[in-house]
């Protein structure tokens, strides 16, 4: 019996002892109280943000990130940035045409077998930073920057958050120790309270990210003469996540308005048709 109690004894401090690291508390500032015109069962998006948030996504965030489940025709489907009426097959765009005739993806070469590069076609999905995820890692001290074509559902609060995020790098207060190829962020959740020597009882909220700043004033030219500065470019990328990560979401909100109004004429003929069955029945 002392054999079987010792043994549970010993099982239990090492689970305790692995499960320490996971009981460690992650804080971070809450997102930013932002407006948004797709929010709500009437929002639907606004094609110049689109616009503006796909133009700071290509001269900035694809540097590093990667967005694999869009393919460049997505861009010009009814409710994209670059939808128009003229054009119902995004195909046949020649916005989403001229986009993507300006990258090189890789392919094979049918006569040789050869690996080569060719202009991009609108059915092609969005070229990749890296070859290869071993080469953005290489290439960002280890950590492969997260595909964002769902980063918007994929984190709480999305478009909130990544626009907190982007827009929220501030320097590190006094007391807080950050490694070299690490940046402040309050948005980020992590578990400062390693890296805190100051007053146990006051660890700021947030995290360390690898990510550096990506926003500056000016880092973009919005064609539509809309300034960019750092609040404005994180707003707009963060509704086109918010778009890449539903498309369809306009389209959606037509579909549910039309089946609960069937829902409603459907009840009512359903409660007209029972009080005319049973209407010389007593009850």
């Amino acid at each position: 019996m002392l054999r079987k109690t010792t043994v549970f004894a010993a099982f239990g401090l090492a689970l305790s002892l692995l499960a320490g690291p996971a009981l460690a508390e992650t804080t971070q500032v809450e997102p930013k109280d932002v407006h948004w015109s797709f929010e709500g069962p009437f929002g639907k998006f606004d094609q110049a943000q689109l616009q503006r948030g796909y133009k700071v996504y290509h001269d900035v965030c694809s540097t590093c990130h990667s967005m694999n489940l869009l393919a460049y025709r997505n861009l010009a489907d009814k409710g994209g940035p670059f939808y128009s009426e003229k054009y119902p097959n995004p195909n046949d765009s020649p916005y989403a045409k001229a986009i993507a005739k300006d990258f090189q993806v890789p392919d094979i070469d049918p006569d040789t077998g050869d690996a080569i590069q060719r202009p991009a076609t609108t059915s092609d999905h969005f070229r990749r930073p890296f070859a290869n995820d071993a080469a953005a890692r290489a290439a960002n001290g280890g950590a492969a920057p997260p595909d964002l074509s769902l980063m918007a559902k994929a984190r709480e609060n999305g478009p909130a958050y990544i626009y907190s995020l982007v827009s929220g790098f501030v320097d590190a207060p006094a007391g807080l120790t950050v490694a070299p190829g690490k940046y402040y962020n309050p948005y980020y959740p992590g578990d400062l309270s390693g890296f805190w020597t100051g007053d146990k009882a006051k660890v700021p909220e947030g995290g360390l990210i690898g990510m550096p700043p990506p926003l500056r004033p000016d880092a973009v030219t919005y064609d539509d003469g809309t300034k960019a500065t750092v609040e404005q470019e994180a707003k707009d990328v963060a509704a086109f996540l918010a778009w890449s990560a539903e498309p369809h979401q306009e389209e959606r909100k037509q579909t549910g308005f039309a089946v609960i109004a069937y829902l409603i004429i459907f009840a009512g003929l359903l409660y007209a048709s029972y009080r005319r069955v049973w209407r010389n029945i007593a009850h």
